[in-house]
């Protein structure tokens, strides 16, 4: 509704939810900057957004855990689609392990990946943000709020973010507006990198699902609509929101 014209950055939106949200972003009639690791899979989404009618698609390869990075990603956006009135933090990896063989590396990866990188592209686009009376969406998880055993490292990654959601929604209200759409377990290629057998995936993703009231794992395509509407100017009113799209995982 009110997406219409409108320019939003999208975060690791090679594939999953990044994709779609930047797919259903463009079909609203706005103008998308996606931006992920690797290019061939951005360029993929950016033929699926031309094709559902983009005004205009701006790719950009970039690791998000890289400073120069981020700053480049923020002056290619910002010169590229003359501003931002959106911005969709999304990007994100999982890597699970128990603590006595956990690599503190991992801890530092996700935490740039999940909390650095999304409040320094706040900052970068900030100035635009306010003048249009933006709107931030984090893609955070219902691991940042359930605990679970060899999953401590990203679970705390995603309590920061959603943390980090609510603070800045009180810090920048009333001028831009930041949401978090908090998923359960979705069917995205995060878990084909984990470091499990066949059988233990399998294992893995059962797991999930008999924990999940609605008997089995959300889509992409289910996610992005909320990205959407927490996007959309008729959302004026909602800040601070971490809107779980989790099949009843946290009920």
């Amino acid at each position: 509704m009110g997406l219409h014209g409108k320019a939003v950055v999208v975060t690791g939106a090679g594939t999953g939810i990044g994709a779609a949200t930047a797919i259903a972003v463009a079909a609203r009639g706005a103008s998308v900057a996606l931006v992920g690791r690797r290019r061939d899979a951005l360029e993929d989404t950016a033929a699926a957004a031309r094709d559902r009618g983009a005004r205009q698609v701006v790719v950009i390869a970039a690791d998000l855990a890289v400073d120069a990075d981020v700053e480049r990603v923020a002056e290619i956006a910002l010169a590229e689609l003359d501003g931002v009135d959106g911005l969709v933090n999304n990007a994100g990896v999982g890597r699970f392990a128990p603590l006595r063989e956990a690599d503190v590396a991992d801890l530092r990866y996700m935490f740039d990946l999940h909390v650095t990188a999304p409040a320094q592209l706040i900052q970068a686009f900030l100035p635009s943000l306010v003048r249009r009376r933006g709107s931030v969406v984090n893609v955070t998880s219902v691991a940042g709020s359930l605990a679970a055993p060899e999953r401590s490292f990203y679970g705390a990654t995603k309590a920061a973010a959603n943390h980090l959601t609510r603070s800045l929604a009180k810090e920048l209200a009333p001028a831009v507006r930041v949401n978090a759409v908090v998923p359960g377990p979705v069917d995205t290629p995060i878990y084909d990198q984990l470091p499990l057998s066949a059988d233990g995936l399998a294992d893995f993703r059962a797991a999930l699902v008999a924990a999940t009231p609605a008997g089995r794992f959300g889509t992409p395509e289910e996610v992005a609509p909320w990205i959407c509407a927490l996007l959309d100017t008729s959302a004026a009113w909602m800040t601070g929101v971490l809107l779980p799209v989790d099949g009843g995982r946290c009920a």
